[in-house]
């Protein structure tokens, strides 16, 4: 019989969540950053299990579906609003939810304390995964995998690499296990849920993300306008990337246009990858002022 389900994911920054959506599914659907509150939307990363081998099988064994949601916090504007909202949304409807625990920072913080007692509201099953034990010496790994139990008393916990891939399979075939009976959610071949246009606007925004500073990555968000198809082997992409200031605009054009030629050409070699194909990015700068309040924009962009 085919499980098939949701697990919502949740985590501090930094511990590893959208690592271990990209090892989970085995290709990269969610960016990586080293930024605070950078997820704006939950992103649906979709793995699924082979048929079932005795005996033989058509149908895939499970589909595991991972929600990678947004920062759990308290709202302050329009757009936090919306990611909180949908956080709770996604906690309503899932079966399970995983939380990701930094073993090399330590666990049982302040963060961690809070997204538990998130989640803990939600009534759903909790697993545990303590990310980075591979830094850990066997004492600090003991000392990491005893808070996560404190943390979440009856939650199961298990040590990883997200990075590596160590370790990863038992905790999928734990989430399986907690899935419902039913049919699958998704083609076995999809990966993610995200709109190809938004899928390829996080690509320029992670490498925005991996060169911006101080408060330009929370006023950062990137649209694109067009895909164009030339010929059979060159892909036009032209992609907008939302500022709040002037100034804000000025640091990612930078000096002789230096900053946006970087992300541009960054950018263009994960979209190459991504489709298979060569690019042409065609990427601008634009200042929008309180985007982040803007009705309108945010419906556009697809965060909701």
């Amino acid at each position: 019989m085919t499980r098939s389900g949701f697990v919502a994911l949740a985590g501090r920054p930094n511990v590893g969540k959208s690592t271990l959506v990209n090892a989970i599914v085995g290709r990269k659907v969610a960016i990586v950053s080293d930024k605070p509150q950078t997820t704006r939307r939950a992103i649906r990363g979709v793995a699924t299990g082979p048929p079932a081998a005795d005996p033989p099988a058509a149908d895939p064994a499970w589909q595991l579906v991972i929600v990678d949601l947004p920062g759990v916090q308290r709202p302050r504007d329009v757009l936090t609003e919306r990611m909180q909202r949908r956080v709770e949304q996604e906690l309503e409807g899932a079966d399970a939810a995983l939380v990701v625990l930094d073993g090399a920072q330590g666990v049982g913080g302040s963060g961690d304390r809070f997204i538990a007692a998130a989640l803990t509201r939600a009534d759903v099953p909790i697993v545990a995964a303590v990310n980075k034990v591979d830094r850990l010496d066997r004492a600090g790994a003991a000392r990491a995998l005893t808070a996560a139990a404190d943390l979440l008393p009856g939650a199961e916990v298990f040590p990883l690499s997200a990075r590596s891939g160590a370790r990863v399979g038992p905790l999928v075939e734990h989430l399986v296990s907690l899935l419902p009976e039913g049919p699958l959610y998704f083609p076995p071949e999809q990966r993610s849920d995200v709109p190809l246009g938004t899928e390829l606007a996080e690509l320029v925004r992670e490498q925005v993300l991996a060169r911006a500073r101080h408060e330009v990555p929370h006023a950062v968000e990137v649209e694109v306008e067009e895909l164009e198809r030339r010929g059979e082997d060159l892909q036009v992409v032209r992609a907008r990337i939302w500022v709040e200031t002037e100034s804000q605009k000025g640091i990612l054009v930078g000096a002789g246009g230096r900053m946006v030629k970087a992300i541009g050409t960054a950018a263009r070699r994960e979209i190459e990858a991504r489709l298979g194909t060569r690019v042409h990015l065609d990427l601008s700068v634009r200042v929008r002022r309180r985007w982040r309040a803007d009705e309108g924009l945010l419906d556009r962009l697809g965060i909701d």
